[in-house]
């Protein structure tokens, strides 16, 4: 009876320890202050790979497993070929990852035959969680790779805000009848008099919140000065999008000194791909010419972070529209971008956020195979020639709404206050 007795009480202060140091790991993933760093010896523990105590196997069967996994691996960032690949990295990509995995899988081979991959960091921030998608991660031995995940996805909050609440009112309601009904959010339409839809919402959530934890809260990335290269799902890089990064940087420095950003990517097709590898363009920023490989400074990122209040209350539902509406308004000087003429990024997804039918991966594949034929001929250019300079200046749009709910404007400003 003393033994048993002894046994229960040995278990229960196992179970006590376990939840204390689970609910440590969430506060302070959650509520760190800006200022909090890591110990030298935290920063070299993280940057040198997995220990052994750090090994925890992802829990997908429930959303308070899941929701544990997500903010240890947010802790604990271990990173995968780390000890095959040591040293700092060259180049960092950031893919946000939804449920697309065919494409991913795309991605990914299209990473293995870039040259010089060794060299980079993978960043995969992943909105979506599941067997599947980790297990294509798991698959890759070319280069450093870390996983790190959103932690305020629609996954996690099935039935409450920042998903989709029961309670909340229906996308088209009329705001007299939302207010009669008493759903939580009649208040707040937005501009065009719609409630917010969770699944629309959560891309923009993810972006900035990548943006900001990349940023300040990946140890392995202190002292890196280079540029973060932002990259979907649906992408698929040439083979000398490192080589063009490096001409890019160079170019840079010698002809454009104030140029914000870069753009490895644009969203014409390859047929001219020959005569316009080696040029450039520089240009203010614009949405639908420059969201893809977009090479984002750590200059730059402290610019987008003074305007977080703008960002995270401009009516729109895109991030890449409302960083248009940012250069020129809330940042002063306008954007100043260096684009690629000949694309080093395809866009290969025809599925997405409005189109979940037909998806054809195996087409998209078709399609790659096909533009590579085109490309294969103007790669790994010498120099790089300014193609022309456009004037740089505010482009002004009109907002696309559905970015209208205070809980959204809220949680968005959150995630600069505390992570």
């Amino acid at each position: 009876m003393r033994f048993r007795l002894l046994r229960r009480n040995l278990l229960a202060l196992l179970a006590v320890s376990f939840i204390v140091v689970t609910l440590f790991l969430t506060t302070r993933v959650l509520n760190s202050p800006q200022d909090d760093t890591s110990t030298s010896h935290d920063v070299a523990q993280q940057s040198q790979g997995p220990r052994l105590d750090d090994i925890m196997k992802f829990q997908f069967g429930s959303v308070p497993e899941l929701t544990k996994s997500v903010y240890s691996a947010n802790y604990k960032q271990s990173i995968l070929n780390a000890d095959k690949f040591p040293g700092e990295p060259q180049l960092v990509l950031v893919v946000q990852v939804h449920n697309r995995p065919q494409y991913l899988k795309m991605l990914i081979k299209s990473l293995e035959s870039a040259a010089e991959v060794h060299s980079f960091l993978l960043i995969l921030s992943h909105d979506y969680f599941s067997e599947e998608i980790d297990a294509i991660v798991q698959g890759i031995t070319f280069c450093k790779v870390l996983q790190i995940y959103f932690p305020f996805s629609v996954q996690l909050y099935p039935a409450e805000f920042p998903g989709q609440d029961p309670r909340d009112c229906p996308r088209d309601i009329a705001k007299d009848e939302a207010l009669k009904t008493g759903c939580l959010n009649a208040e707040h339409p937005d501009s065009y008099g719609h409630y917010r839809e969770a699944t629309i919402t959560q891309t923009k959530h993810h972006w900035w919140w990548k943006l900001h934890f990349v940023w300040e809260r990946v140890p392995a990335l202190q002292g890196y000065s280079g540029f973060a290269v932002f990259l979907e799902e649906d992408n698929y890089i040439l083979p000398d999008f490192y080589h063009l990064y490096k001409l890019m940087l160079d170019f840079r420095k010698s002809n454009c000194p104030d140029c914000d950003l870069l753009a490895l990517g644009n969203h014409k097709k390859l047929t001219d791909f020959t005569k316009l590898s080696s040029k450039v363009l520089t240009t203010g920023w614009m949405s639908t010419r420059h969201n893809i490989g977009m090479a984002i400074s750590r200059e730059v990122y402290y610019k987008l972070m003074g305007c977080s209040d703008d960002f995270c209350t401009y009516d729109d539902y895109n991030w890449d529209w409302t960083l248009q509406h940012l250069s020129g308004t809330c940042i002063s000087k306008p954007l100043k971008v260096l684009v690629a003429q000949g694309s080093r990024v395809l866009h290969t997804g025809d599925c997405g956020m409005h189109q979940k039918e037909n998806c054809r991966p195996e087409w998209a594949w078709q399609r790659v195979e096909e533009s590579l034929q085109m490309a294969k001929e103007g790669l790994f250019p010498q120099s790089l020639l300014l193609y022309g300079a456009e004037s740089v200046e505010h482009k002004p749009h009109m907002k696309n709404g559905g970015w209208g709910d205070s809980r959204d404007h809220g949680l968005c400003k959150n995630y600069v206050r505390r992570l």
